[in-house]
């Protein structure tokens, strides 16, 4: 006859019996994780960086030729639409790239930039955005900023030397000052031309005149006999 167990003793045992199969349904199990996580050895795939958005700067038409005390505008589209961004407009002088004026883009990625500048000057121009942790960065080249004063002009002709070195003829570019550098570059505006030259020679030696332009200066700009052009010097 097998001998009778204490009651007591049963119910122990059942007890460390659901104890020891508990634990071994959720041994290796993280807190938190189902227990399939642990068996498997899977884990859920980290979502990978999105690319940054590749930015492009447009410009209207625009004119860079302004007056000292005269406002410079320039307006644009940041692309795709790239609202609240900054945008900067910046010129190159002796000491690099400067940031002159600058915008935030609207909610189309639109822009308008406002510079007043105080004084002469030619310099390279451009539109910049910085670009940041979503799109990339974008420049966009917009030609030369002409700030201009007026001066009274005449013109002048024939043959000859000339004070700076070198003839005149009908051909030659450039201007007289009578105390500006020889080489000086300056930059002068008539109408809607353009030309960038040197000064070539001294004069002109008529009260209230600045500049004496040769022929062929003369005819690049369309200038009369005397007037006002716009100069940078």
């Amino acid at each position: 006859m097998r001998p009778q167990r204490d009651p007591r003793t049963r119910r122990a045992c059942a007890t460390i019996m659901a104890l020891g199969l508990s634990y071994a349904a959720t041994a290796g199990a993280s807190p938190g994780l189902p227990a399939t996580s642990t068996s498997t050895g899977l884990q859920a795939p980290e979502r990978a960086p999105s690319a940054p958005v590749h930015a492009t700067l447009s410009v209207r038409p625009h004119d860079l030729n302004v007056l000292e005390h005269h406002a410079a505008r320039i307006a644009g589209v940041l692309r795709p639409g790239l609202a609240g961004r900054v945008v900067r407009l910046q010129v190159l002088g002796a000491g690099g790239w400067r940031t002159v004026a600058h915008s935030l883009t609207g909610l189309r990625g639109g822009f308008r930039l406002r510079y007043m500048p105080r004084r002469t000057v030619s310099e390279r121009a451009r539109v910049s955005f910085a670009g940041d942790a979503h799109d990339t960065r974008a420049r966009h080249p917009i030609g030369r900023l002409n700030v201009y004063r007026l001066a009274a002009a005449s013109w002048y002709g024939g043959g000859g030397g000339l004070a700076c070195g070198g003839s005149l003829t009908s051909a030659t570019m450039g201007v007289a000052n009578k105390t500006l550098p020889c080489g000086t570059l300056v930059t002068l505006h008539y109408g809607r031309r353009t030309v960038r030259v040197r000064v070539i020679d001294r004069g002109p030696f008529v009260a209230g005149r600045e500049f004496d332009l040769t022929q062929a200066t003369k005819e690049a700009l369309g200038f009369g006999d005397t007037g006002e052009v716009w100069s940078t010097a």
